[in-house]
């Protein structure tokens, strides 16, 4: 069982990881919903999206907690790979309800869309009041998606702030020490191990020995 210590310092790590690196932003109002599609394996082109996905979609989602993301995954390797913004149309305001919203309060939760592996919710057409951007990934690397996704919605980057570089390098010197204290207690195995074979070997010999004499 993992200790509280080092738990603690997991999710430290686990927190600090989400609030700093690339995907780090803010979204403008307008934007409505994101949605990705692509396939399952990261293999014939969607390594990029898959990592995007991986490292940089939880930490758009945790700076916009309000703003649905769905990913659709396929079983498809050569279908595409596409990402779809949404947005609200100029006419309307941040505060004013779309259709999409009105029509998503009225579904049960259980009918509501929602990420999925097996192409159950590829991107919908744009709702009443809403526009779709789109941005193809396929064959594309992570970040020359995420410098597209920058562009084209006007997100605004979160810098770390002091008290994260700061965290961050406690980190780093707490793993450089872990790793220090690993090697020293590995080479203390070792030795032991080596002393229990050499004292075992000396056993037998003397147990040869003493037969031979017998």
């Amino acid at each position: 069982m993992v200790n509280p210590g080092k738990r603690m310092h997991i999710l430290e790590e686990k927190l600090l990881q989400l609030r700093i690196g690339p995907g780090a932003a803010i979204l403008p109002p307008e934007i409505t919903r994101i949605h990705m599609n692509f396939a399952r394996k990261w293999n014939d082109g969607h390594f990029g999206p898959r990592k995007f996905w991986k490292l940089c979609l939880p930490r758009l989602k945790f700076y916009n907690p309000a703003v649905p993301m769905l990913v659709n995954r396929t079983e498809d390797q050569s279908g595409p790979a596409k990402m779809s913004i949404y947005f609200r149309q100029a006419s309307l305001t941040s505060n004013t309800p779309s259709a999409l919203t009105s029509k998503f309060n009225t579904l049960p939760l259980a009918q509501q869309p929602h990420s999925s592996i097996s192409n159950e919710h590829p991107a919908p057409e744009p709702e009443e009041g809403e526009r779709v951007v789109t941005i193809d990934m396929k064959g594309i690397h992570s970040d020359t998606i995420l410098s597209e996704f920058m562009a084209k919605t006007g997100a605004i980057p979160v810098e770390p702030t002091p008290a994260d570089n700061t965290q961050k390098m406690r980190i780093e010197e707490r793993r450089e020490k872990a790793a220090v204290d690993r090697a020293i207690v590995k080479k203390y195995l070792d030795d032991k191990r080596r002393e229990e074979r050499m004292l075992a070997l000396a056993h037998q010999e003397a147990e040869a020995i003493k037969n031979a004499n017998q």
